[in-house]
């Protein structure tokens, strides 16, 4: 099947300048591992594992207390989706690195948070687990056939502190939430591992067309934020045009907007601070990319805004 996969010259000239190419593509063409989510509004983590481990193995994902790479015993069984655990709500099944930008979020019982593009509801799930189903949860995606799967996540996982709304995250306007994730629509090439068609999708206009949305949404998100609220941008790209450029143009427009570093149990590889002639601002070494070859789950992007108060503001090269 490999031999069939097609890597196009203009995607392996980007790519060999960003990454060890040769390691990037040999690691994109082998099978994603299975992982789950244990989902502490139904069952605690202790539970489901006593549940599982008598037919599965769960080896610890060492950034998420709640996660775990999933594998059967003798291998015959693939399909995690179909046990009743699953059906009861008690996971939720997400690829590891996923889990991350929830954690970088932080969301606290109580509290008001936005998820602008959340369907199908892996992180939306994750956001109202930690916040233990306390305060209100905002729930949005654009489209009724990306609602429908996020309703039927959502009331499986016991989630009941949440409002669903569809419309284009753009035209939110006026609200001051604590936290707002955006996960942004994105190219996707961190997740070559498990949709193949991502590099037959592949080209450098369809990128920069998502970039100008990625910065309409999150500059959206950034003024839908109270003072000192949280802002978290991620997408499952490795573009710098979709990661480190939408966050240069956030930091680069606003003054009061800050990055902030965040440590996770996990490999992580250099930002990228100039891509195609353009410097980006040197505080973006704080945002995390991860390679697929990092820590062998999906390439992921994420970063961490913090919206200062207002009439404060930070230099462009702020250390």
């Amino acid at each position: 099947m490999h031999e069939k996969i097609i890597f196009k010259e203009k995607f392996i000239e980007r790519y060999s300048g960003l990454t060890g190419f040769d390691e990037f593509k040999k690691v994109s063409l082998t099978f994603l591992r299975r992982s789950i989510r244990a989902n502490t509004l139904k069952i605690s983590v202790n539970s489901l594992k006593k549940r599982l481990e008598e037919k599965w193995n769960l080896d610890p994902i060492p950034w998420c207390s709640e996660g775990f790479w999933i594998e059967h015993h003798k291998k015959e069984r693939r399909d995690i989706g179909n046990i009743p655990e699953h059906t009861l709500g008690y996971f939720y099944t997400q690829e590891a690195a996923s889990m991350i930008p929830p954690i970088v979020l932080d969301p606290k019982p109580g509290e008001f948070v936005l998820d602008m593009c959340a369907s199908p509801g892996s992180k939306t799930t994750q956001i109202a687990a930690m916040m233990e189903n306390q305060g209100i949860v905002i729930a949005n995606d654009i489209k009724g056939a990306r609602i429908s799967p996020l309703g039927i996540n959502l009331q499986r996982m016991g989630m009941t502190n949440h409002l669903i709304t569809m419309m284009e995250g753009r035209y939110f306007k006026g609200f001051n939430f604590d936290r707002i994730l955006v996960d942004a629509p994105c190219s996707g090439t961190g997740t070559i591992r498990k949709s193949f068609k991502t590099l037959l999708m592949w080209n450098p206009d369809m990128i920069k067309r998502l970039a100008s949305q990625q910065k309409v949404l999150i500059e959206t998100a950034f003024n839908n934020l109270k003072d000192d609220g949280v802002l978290v941008y991620s997408t499952c790209s490795l573009e710098p045009e979709e990661d480190e450029g939408v966050i240069d143009f956030l930091v680069t427009k606003y003054g009061n907007a800050k990055i902030e570093k965040f440590e996770l149990n996990l490999k992580r590889s250099n930002p990228v601070l100039e891509f195609e002639g353009k410097v980006y601002d040197k505080r973006i070494k704080d945002c995390l990319r991860i390679w697929p070859q990092d820590n062998d789950t999906e390439g992921f992007f994420v970063a961490k805004i913090r919206k200062i108060e207002s009439g404060k503001q930070i230099s462009r090269n702020e250390a």
